[in-house]
């Protein structure tokens, strides 16, 4: 949905209706995941998507019908493998959109606010429709429409707005929309007799780098366009200038310690500590490790890493907390070249991000085959 604001704030001033199409959920292959948003203007624009072919086009009429009638519902597109070139669903699968005739007040003030704020990270909690299509896949089917519910809100310090009215269930519900904020994924969920969608706004992800090296250079030249915002920080004036990091979004001149009091540091962020230097490696780590950063990973050889580990230990770092550092950094791709470094960096820092397996899709597709 952030994604498309900008879009959005230029529609809204010209007082259109604007409809909205929100996948909720995703069974087999799909090209776009839960989250994924289209906007239909009352003129026909469209912007954004859900799948892609006839998905786009059938979803668009139900995105009409609903702007007529004033009701939300949930439509579900199953496409068998043969149909899946025509209609946007690579390889078949299904996939269930929730359509609605206007965008919820919630999920644009949701929408400004992380794209202004990296601590105004929050899940929306939209109810879906009674009778909405159960959580499994199935043919392509409507379900019942029904009226737009008020929204509940989950804020990153677990503060929730509104209630299921229960207690339990309430807490049962910030649980989900931490798990799934931290993970920066959406989903439907049944919890309480009631089927929801927690829509996550997660602050944009960042990528902090100690030490200017060539390796960090392709590393944030590879963040930036998977839509991390990047600070690169070194102690050294002749490595750290914009004309080796033109791309990067904060140059810090300086040492990790105070620069991760400076920008922040916290457990949003990927840190990649490259400089190989004791004296920028270990207080950099120090504070990522002790600040629960999502990702922390130092460059180095086993040998180093034990080193570094027992120095560690002796600025008061757990056990526990070093077993999440990341060392030697990336995974093992075969490349050398700092370009392949930074990809091998870059892939494990994804797949720490989504707590993927990082193993190859083919092996994983076969053990799914094998379980039937």
């Amino acid at each position: 949905m952030r994604e498309l604001l900008p879009v959005l704030e230029a529609w809204l001033p010209e007082g259109t209706g604007i409809a909205r199409g929100v996948v909720i959920r995703t069974y087999g292959s799909a090209p776009r995941r839960e989250g994924a948003v289209m906007l239909l203007a009352a003129d026909g624009r469209i912007e954004g998507s859900v799948s892609g072919g006839c998905v786009e086009g059938a979803t668009a009429e139900r995105m009409a019908e609903a702007r007529q009638t004033g009701l939300q519902r949930v439509v579900r597109f199953g496409i068998s493998d043969a149909e899946a070139h025509d209609v946007g669903l690579a390889c078949g699968g299904t996939i269930d959109v929730l359509v609605q005739p206007s965008i919820p007040p919630a999920v644009l003030d949701a929408a400004r606010a992380t794209a202004a704020d990296r601590h105004s990270d929050r899940v929306v909690v939209s109810v879906l429709p009674a009778g909405s299509p159960e959580p499994a896949a199935g043919a392509s089917r409507l379900g019942p429409a029904g009226p737009m519910e008020p929204t509940l809100i989950v804020h990153r310090d677990g503060r929730l707005e509104g209630t299921l009215g229960d207690a339990s269930a309430d807490a049962d519900l910030v649980k989900a929309c931490l798990v799934g904020l931290s993970r920066g994924t959406s989903g439907a969920i049944e919890l309480a007799g009631r089927q929801l969608f927690l829509e996550a706004f997660p602050a944009r992800p960042r990528l902090v780098v100690v030490g200017a090296v060539a390796v960090a250079s392709a590393l944030v030249r590879l963040a930036r366009d998977l839509g991390y915002d990047t600070v690169v920080i070194d102690g050294r004036t002749a490595f750290a200038t914009r004309e080796r990091f033109p791309e990067v979004g904060r140059l810090i001149v300086g040492w990790p310690d105070e620069a991760a009091d400076e920008i922040e540091l916290g457990p949003a962020d990927a840190l990649a500590v490259l400089s190989h230097d004791p004296k920028f490696d270990d207080p950099a780590i120090f504070e990522g490790l002790s600040r629960g950063c999502r990702y922390v990973g130092a460059i180095g050889s086993r040998k180093t890493q034990r080193q570094r580990r027992e120095r560690l230990l002796g600025r008061g770092l757990s056990d526990a907390q070093l077993d999440e550092l990341r060392g030697p950094i990336g995974l093992d791709l075969g490349g050398r070249e700092p370009a392949e470094t930074a990809l091998a960096i870059m892939a494990e820092i994804v797949a720490a991000r989504y707590d993927a397996s990082a193993r190859p899709m083919r092996d994983l597709a076969a053990e799914r085959d094998d379980r039937g």
